[in-house]
């Protein structure tokens, strides 16, 4: 259940980050949406800790800061592998992804089961 609601969460994410940041768009259906979510967990599972590990120099460096852009860079390269999702350059991922992590943690907020 928690798999499902991850990509679900991921997908409307997505959605949102297509509507309000200017540079990222969409073109695709709702399960094209559903599976770009699936692939975005995905990826976050396997590459994000790789790069987290690698920039962990400049995360201290930056007491943190250097996270948003890292994000930034990670929804921007994730973009080559999303079907009909596209952002448009890495300040476009920065913003996406201050706009992902919000309503990503809304929805885990409103909808995560309480254990």
């Amino acid at each position: 259940m928690r798999i499902l609601l991850s990509i679900v969460s991921n997908a409307v994410a997505l959605y949102a980050t297509a509507l309000v940041v200017p540079g990222i768009s969409f073109h695709g259906n709702w399960v094209m949406l559903l599976v770009a979510g699936g692939i975005f967990g995905l990826f976050n599972l396997i590459v994000r800790p790789v790069a987290m590990l690698l920039s962990l120099p400049l995360l201290i460096v930056t007491l943190g800061l250097f996270y948003f852009v890292l994000n930034g860079i990670l929804l921007w390269v994730a973009s080559f592998f999303l079907p009909g999702y596209n952002v448009a350059g890495i300040v476009a991922g920065i913003l996406g992804s201050l706009v992902f992590t919000i309503v990503n943690w809304a929805l885990h907020a409103l909808f995560a089961p309480r254990d």
